[in-house]
């Protein structure tokens, strides 16, 4: 590890925003920084995305490193990390089970899961090279359009956005770039993150009940195994998704909702799913602002 260089930790989500960030910074500001690229893996990702990871780690020379949460089960003990590769990593929600067994269901109201899976593994892989809290800045895939979601605190917090700041692109722009490349992420954006991720609106929700009702499987065990596990506020079942609804409660939805159905192209437009999982979002930092690093 180089001593006089700056350190700069970046933290590749999987998607296309943050794989045109990492390029950019391999390429342009390698001679700046010493750069960590790091992708959390939560066993929930579409393989597709998995195969992007890897695929831009190959062709961008970003020396990757792969991590998944190792969840420590004893009381005290906050979440660690395991080193993985595109071989070796969980495809069967294998961390996230880990994480429902001891913090609970994730949802609107206990929304753990990115701190768990994500931060807490990257964090931890951090400290074990040395690169303690306060020694390195962290990039965040945040672009010129996104201004809502950069940090107001994000100087102290060491906190830089690179797409947003030093080279600012929107959303436009990384489209045209990708589709100018000799490959690109073969996902709908939809399924970007986890694949049915809580935070997604209904009309998304509806729409992959329609085409890949599938990769809702894993919800629905998680809440028929574990609804009591984890802290609760009220001692109720958890469930994970919006209005309190179970995975079955959203099925019911989508029946009542009759013949509505929202095109691909209008469910993907925002794209505010797979945006909101980006592992030091704003969201996310004040989040974890407020838990112990152990």
């Amino acid at each position: 590890m180089s001593d006089t260089k700056p350190r700069l930790l970046v933290s590749f989500s999987g998607g296309r925003t943050s794989a045109y960030m990492s390029k950019l910074l391999k390429a342009k500001y390698a001679d700046k920084y010493e750069l960590l690229f790091v992708f959390a893996n939560t066993g929930q990702e579409h393989e597709n995305t998995l195969i992007f990871v890897d695929r831009c780690d190959k062709e961008f020379g970003l020396d990757l490193v792969w991590v998944e949460a190792d969840v420590i089960h004893e009381d005290g003990k906050g979440t660690s990390f395991r080193k993985v590769c595109f071989e070796t990593a969980s495809r069967k929600g294998e961390p996230y089970e880990e994480m429902v067994k001891k913090y609970g269901i994730a949802n609107k109201n206990y929304p753990h899961c990115n701190r768990e899976l994500k931060l807490r593994p990257i964090y931890a892989y951090a400290k074990s090279i040395g690169w303690l809290p306060g020694t390195f800045d962290s990039a965040v895939g945040i672009r010129a359009d996104e201004a809502r979601r950069i940090r107001k605190d994000a100087s102290k917090e060491r906190i830089v956005y690179p797409l947003a700041h030093w080279n600012p692109v929107d959303k436009q722009d990384i489209n045209d770039w990708w589709e100018e490349q000799p490959f690109n992420l073969e996902l709908i954006e939809r399924l970007g993150n986890c694949t049915w991720c809580w935070k997604k609106s209904d009309p998304k929700h509806f729409a992959n009940i329609d085409d890949f009702p599938e990769i809702y499987d894993f919800p629905r065990r998680m809440e028929l195994l574990y609804p009591h596990a984890g802290r609760s506020q009220t001692g109720e079942a958890r469930v994970f998704f919006r209005h309190g609804r179970s995975t079955d409660q959203l099925f019911a939805a989508r029946i009542a909702a009759e013949g509505f159905r929202v095109l691909p192209a209008d469910a993907d437009a925002d794209g505010g799913c797979s945006e909101s999982c980006e592992a030091f979002s704003v969201e996310q930092l004040e989040l974890f602002d407020t838990v112990a690093i152990d």
